[in-house]
């Protein structure tokens, strides 16, 4: 595990406060009739104009600057013509590679009036990242965030992804270690001051079963249920959870 310094996380902190800005614009352009192509446009503009990088764009092949996962799409759907519809969520998955240093950050959002069970799947996963961030803390164990989030998921009658787990961060969009969103807790190796992590719950409304499309990227559920998708980039300090890019410190 790659540990960075007080520097380097600051610069981590601005690079997520650009994957923040580029959500934050999304929320405001997401309705029906939009595309996610014509959301992928507005990220990749608003990156390179900040003078940073798409991390994603060419990354293994990748061919868009976001990953717009739409209702049954887990993660990393292709940007498209498509058009979103009334009803439907949509996560939104975004990295930057800004002065040396990566950004990673995913929402999902719900586009116009959706079904009680997709605010439901939408908040419990949201929940989940919260209580997940609680969990990091000088000497904690890794396992004990993916508890947290198996924990709270199921308790609300959903299920959590494991082929997708999050990861750290830093001079390389994915370091060491895994961070699985399941398992129990008091085990695994002890989390230290200067670890970043990127944990990004991925909670599906049915089973937990994955398949991918023929294009290699697109992983959706395998029943067809409705899937969300919540990520922050968290450091780990001397006093907790530093979330980046959102301006605040959590213990």
């Amino acid at each position: 595990m790659v540990l960075k310094t007080h520097g380097e996380i600051d610069l981590m902190d601005a690079a997520n406060g650009l994957v923040h800005r580029v959500l934050d614009g999304i929320e405001k352009r997401i309705a029906p009739g939009v595309t996610t192509a014509d959301l992928d446009r507005y990220a990749e503009e608003t990156i390179r104009a900040a003078g940073a990088v798409p991390a994603f764009l060419n990354y293994r092949g990748y061919p868009a600057t976001l990953c717009t996962s739409v209702n049954d799409v887990i993660v990393h759907g292709i940007p498209a013509a498509q058009e979103l519809a009334e009803g439907d969520i949509v996560g939104v998955d975004c990295g930057v590679l800004y002065q040396g240093y990566y950004g990673d950050a995913a929402r999902s959002f719900a586009v116009g009036e959706v079904a009680g069970e997709a605010r439901n799947l939408l908040e419990v996963t949201r929940e989940a990242l919260e209580l997940a961030v609680r969990q990091v803390r000088p000497n904690g164990h890794l396992s004990d965030i993916g508890h947290a989030v198996q924990e709270h998921v199921e308790a609300g009658g959903f299920s959590v992804v494991r082929e997708f787990v999050g990861h750290g961060i830093g001079t390389a969009l994915h370091e060491d270690p895994q961070v699985p969103n399941f398992g129990h807790s008091g085990r695994g190796p002890r989390l230290q001051p200067g670890l970043v992590l990127a944990i990004e719950p991925m909670v599906n409304a049915g089973s937990a079963g994955v398949r991918i499309d023929p294009d290699g990227w697109t992983a959706r559920t395998a029943d067809g249920s409705l899937s969300a998708h919540f990520e922050f980039s968290v450091a780990v300090t001397e006093s907790g959870a530093r979330v980046l890019g959102i301006g605040e410190a959590r213990a």
